[in-house]
């Protein structure tokens, strides 16, 4: 499981985002990840590892939050 390498592709492949830029304390918002874009992420970490999210989530501000959601999520899925 790799989802800082998710979340860098993701942000290369949809905004030109360099995943150098892609880093732990990195504002999503300031990446330009809006509301939409958060759900076409979370869609895509639903698709890549087979895990379906909850409606209720915490929006994640940054890209740690948003590795720390991730990475939480896959090992209660593995559980």
């Amino acid at each position: 499981m790799d989802s800082i390498g998710l979340i860098r592709d993701f942000l290369k492949d949809r905004l030109g985002v360099e995943p150098e830029n892609v880093v732990s304390g990195a504002v999503l918002a300031d990446l330009g990840v809006d509301s939409l874009m958060m759900l076409e992420l979370m869609f895509e970490f639903e698709d890549r590892f087979g895990i379906k999210l909850s409606s209720d989530l915490k929006t994640p501000r940054t890209v740690g939050e948003m590795v720390t959601l991730m990475d939480g999520l896959y090992s209660q899925s593995k559980s």
